[in-house]
């Protein structure tokens, strides 16, 4: 036999992991690891900011809109009235007293209308309950078709309600000085910093735009009511309605502002005892 063939055959000798062949590394090991880091870095940094940072209000609180600013707002619903129906002594009668209105306001003014699409479903339930309740079968058929016609218009067209909202803004002396300085962009809030800013009043502030914001209240709504305009103003509750829906228009008509103070916790807050438990 060949020896050469004999040494072919016998396996080779397993070795010790210290005369094991070395594999070949990768080259650059130490500079890979820190650019991994640095790139989860850069994926944090680069984190969208949340939807808060882009509105502008701080709180609500009192009846009044608390700006991040440290500004204050008031708002007023106002009832609209049917100008072309009125005479035409009764529309000069209007427009002087109007003019006489704004001309007597030593504070700026904003006037929003705002148009929303009707939610008709609790209509149409109401005028069902009635007629199920009605024994007059005239009276039921006449109100079976208004039913159907209502139905069927809304689901053809959107019903749209107008409102009308008058803003009454209050600034104090260091808010009215950084509103004439700061530049109008409507884009620094969006790409501003995404740090949550913190809004601080002092006591003393916040009662002088308490103060300032009802006297300013009362004079519009007397101004407004001899023009024959009624008008109410808006406490914290619907601020919080009219704030979420004209930020959610398409949602507000699918799921209606919830009254959260309606609403029962099911834990007990600390220091509460249930009745009948002694310590």
């Amino acid at each position: 036999m060949n020896p050469q063939n004999i040494q072919s055959q016998i396996p080779p000798t397993p070795q010790s992991p210290s005369q094991a062949i070395p594999q070949a590394a990768p080259q650059n090991v130490s500079a890979i690891i820190p650019q991994a880091t640095a790139d989860v870095t850069i994926t944090q940094a680069d984190a969208p900011a949340a939807t808060q940072t882009t509105l502008l209000i701080s709180e609500l609180r009192d009846g009044m809109v608390i700006m991040k600013d440290g500004s204050f707002r008031a708002v007023i619903a106002c009832k609209s009235i049917n100008f072309d129906l009125m005479s035409e002594s009764e529309r000069e009668a209007v427009e002087y007293s109007y003019q006489g209105f704004i001309n007597s306001l030593n504070f700026p003014t904003q006037i929003m209308i705002r148009s929303q699409r009707v939610d008709i479903g609790p209509y149409l339930e109401r005028l069902s309950d009635i007629r199920r309740n009605t024994d007059n079968m005239l009276l039921g058929v006449l109100m079976d078709d208004y039913i159907n016609f209502i139905d069927i218009l809304s689901q053809e067209a959107n019903i749209m309600d107008k409102s009308f909202f008058i803003i009454i803004p209050y600034y104090t002396t260091k808010d009215a000085e950084k509103v004439i300085t700061e530049p109008k962009n409507i884009f620094s809030g969006l790409f501003g910093s995404k740090e949550p800013t913190i809004t601080k009043i002092d006591r003393i502030t916040y009662d002088k735009a308490v103060s300032e914001i009802n006297n300013r209240t009362e004079a519009v709504i007397s101004g407004l009511f001899q023009i024959g305009i009624h008008s109410v103003r808006l406490n914290t509750k619907e601020l919080s309605e009219l704030y979420y829906n004209v930020n959610n228009p398409d949602t507000a008509v699918r799921e209606p502002f919830i009254d959260f103070s309606k609403m029962a916790t099911t834990y007990v807050k600390k220091g509460e005892r249930p009745q009948g438990v002694q310590q």
